[in-house]
């Protein structure tokens, strides 16, 4: 009688479950001693003792996901964050250091660019936009005590990694692989009048290989302003063909970095090059401090100009810049109903800081500085948690002051193109009726097609007070609760810090006067709206 030897335990558990090596041991042997035939296999109970000292060394991760990220809110200051945060694995205090808008400008959302980052994955630090410097510094900050820490168990030697094959290409017309789309042109939406400048502007997709859904954002790699570069070249002493590697300064300062806000590198360069007071002054700048009082107010171009008559090696100079980013738009035309085009609804930013004039780097790109018929790089952002209801006879409710009715001028052109059966309520303000009502005679047109069921307006400069979108909400409680109970789908798009909270305080409001509730369950209400998939934001 031969003896016959038990096969080989195929592991069940996947390499990435958060177990130690020993815990997944043991667990992949209980499954596969459940899922045989062979009785021998059975799995024998550990003790009391032996399963709690097994289990003591599961990783912090097993539970990180159920902590409730109470930390992700764009209008919590990021001190309160990290308080929150305290105590945490670290990806988790990596996301609390995040802007929590999950605008997908990095490439992740806030956790998955923790989680990155955290495992170093992903080495690039200041890919969080919204954050700007003050998140940088503290991912900096943590991954430098993390570096500090004494692991909490030697890890054993890794083997040599087998040979893989080379990573697959990112599909085309992401963020790694752009696609080329062509720029069409643009139309004013204001009225003469009006303090603002807003943009109606358009693409054609044609063999761009560009696919997008109603929800989505688009990314566009803006040039940096001529006028702005002339004056940094000028600062700097340099000539514009000043040759960085292959290619010229000039090309380097218009297209590959960012001239917008100065980078703590900028300010040790320059510590490096200036003494005395100015270079205690460059180094307090370069460790986040604010020793003149105008630190948020400094661009790169402003910090050459602080400290005049240093001469920077060029190369050294763009060296400590931060790499220029795409741009994120939420998308406002549905490819159901323009197939093979896309628009975006863009304000114009141009502000004055001590006299000087700045600008929106893409704002100001696509709505003056690009010439039609020109071909630029774009790419889809998919959305996050934001998307029409998949059952067409669903409600709709919207709620889109200024350019956040871009994604609902989307969301309405698809429910018309699909003939979705559900009602659609639209809320819509900006200063002024007569200047600034985006899009009027497209809305009333969908008024009378039947599609936009009810539009609530507000202007906040028509009258003796000021009217917001979140008055008008409270002022329509009574339907709009009808609506929620009946299953209707709640969404906002604009301002993270202040008019996205508004909203959801009046919406809380509203279920606490025509619902009954109290104050807590008002709130809890909202809170189950959201797990739901029922109150969705897109928030910057």
């Amino acid at each position: 009688m031969s003896l016959q030897s038990r096969p080989p335990i195929i592991p069940v558990l996947p390499d990435s479950a958060p177990f130690t090596g020993e815990q997944r041991a043991w667990l992949n042997g209980f499954f596969a001693a459940i899922l045989s035939s062979d009785p021998l296999a059975a799995p024998t109970a550990l003790s009391a003792g032996d399963a709690a000292a097994l289990m003591t060394e599961l990783p912090a991760a097993a539970a990180e996901e159920d902590d409730g990220a109470p930390w992700h809110d764009p209008a919590m200051p990021l001190v309160e964050r990290m308080k929150l945060a305290e105590g945490k694995p670290l990806p988790r205090r990596m996301m609390a250091a995040m802007a929590q808008q999950n605008c997908g400008q990095c490439g992740y959302v806030c956790e998955t660019y923790a989680k990155a980052v955290a495992t170093g994955t992903e080495t690039k630090l200041n890919l969080c936009a919204p954050g700007g410097k003050e998140t940088l510094r503290m991912l900096k900050q943590l991954a430098e005590e993390a570096s500090e820490a004494p692991s909490a168990a030697a890890a054993p030697a890794a083997a040599a990694p087998a040979e893989t094959a080379a990573p697959a290409a990112a599909p085309l017309g992401t963020r790694d692989n752009p696609g080329e789309v062509t720029f069409l042109g643009r139309t004013r939406l204001n009225k003469d009048g009006s303090e603002k400048e807003t943009w109606h502007v358009e693409f054609d997709l044609a063999g761009s290989g560009i696919d997008y859904a109603a929800g989505d954002s688009f990314g566009v790699f803006p040039l940096n302003d001529p006028g702005l570069v002339a004056a940094v070249l000028d600062a700097l002493h340099a000539p514009p063909d000043f040759p960085i590697a292959e290619t010229t300064l000039g090309e380097v300062l218009s297209r590959e970095v960012c001239l917008r806000s100065a980078p703590d590198a900028l300010f040790t360069l320059i510590s490096y090059l200036v003494g005395g007071e100015r270079k205690a002054k460059a180094r307090a700048l370069a460790n986040g401090e604010d020793p003149d009082g105008d630190a948020a107010t400094l661009d790169v171009l402003a910090a050459l100009e602080k400290f005049p008559g240093i001469r920077p090696d060029p190369e050294a100079f763009v060296e400590c810049l931060e790499p220029l980013q795409p741009r994120l738009y939420s998308i406002s035309s549905s490819p159901a109903a323009t197939p093979g085009k896309l628009t975006l609804t863009v304000d114009a930013v141009r502000y004055e800081v001590s006299g000087r004039g700045r600008l929106g780097v893409a704002s100001t790109f696509l709505g003056g500085r690009i010439a039609p018929g020109t071909r630029m790089k774009a790419y889809i952002q998919k959305a996050h948690g934001f998307a029409l209801p998949q059952d067409l006879a669903k409600d709709v409710i919207m709620v889109g002051p200024g350019t956040g009715i871009a994604p609902f001028r989307s969301f309405l052109h698809e429910r018309l193109a699909t003939k979705a059966g559900g009602r659609n309520w639209l809320f819509f303000g900006h200063q002024r009726r007569d200047t600034d009502f985006f899009y009027e005679d497209e809305l009333m047109g969908l008024q009378a097609a039947g599609c936009l069921t009810r539009l609530d307006t507000a202007w906040s400069r028509d009258g003796a007070g000021k009217v917001y979108v979140q008055d008008r909400i409270r002022e329509a409680g009574a339907e709009l609760w009808a609506w929620l109970q009946a299953g209707a789908h709640f969404y906002v798009c604009g301002d993270a810090k202040r008019m996205a909270k508004d909203v959801e305080a009046a919406v809380a409001a509203v279920a606490a006067t025509h619902g009954g509730l109290s104050g807590e369950a008002a709130a809890k209400f909202v809170a189950d709206l959201k797990t739901a998939g029922r109150y969705q934001a897109d928030v910057y």
